[in-house]
């Protein structure tokens, strides 16, 4: 959290609504471990990882409906044998829940 704070107490003091994602799990290879965070303002600045990029668009797309309605979202991404490289997933052949929730404070 420290790697994103200073950039979400300065969206948050010019007024903007900021969601925040955190990897809660994993399951096999992944890039990053579970307590990885990315925040996203309502004017689309983002701050910090949960994927080294490989699912980041879908997360920041689902960071800002959070923002819009308020109301958190659990996701999950990963590969499994009837899917391909080319869909939304972590190429690593891991599997990552992110909680993503708007932050009201």
């Amino acid at each position: 959290m420290r790697d994103v704070l200073p950039d979400i107490e300065k969206w948050r003091s010019h007024g903007e609504r900021v969601a925040l994602a955190t990897v809660v799990s994993m399951a096999g290879s992944a890039p990053r471990r579970p307590g990885a965070k990315l925040a996203v303002s309502e004017s689309g600045e983002i701050a910090g990882s949960v994927s080294g990029g490989c699912v980041e668009p879908a997360v920041i797309s689902a960071a800002e409906e959070v923002i819009a309605n308020g109301k958190p979202q659990m996701l999950e991404f990963g590969i499994t044998e009837e899917e391909n490289i080319e869909q939304i997933g972590l190429a690593c052949g891991g599997t990552i829940h992110v909680f993503v929730e708007r932050l009201d404070w």
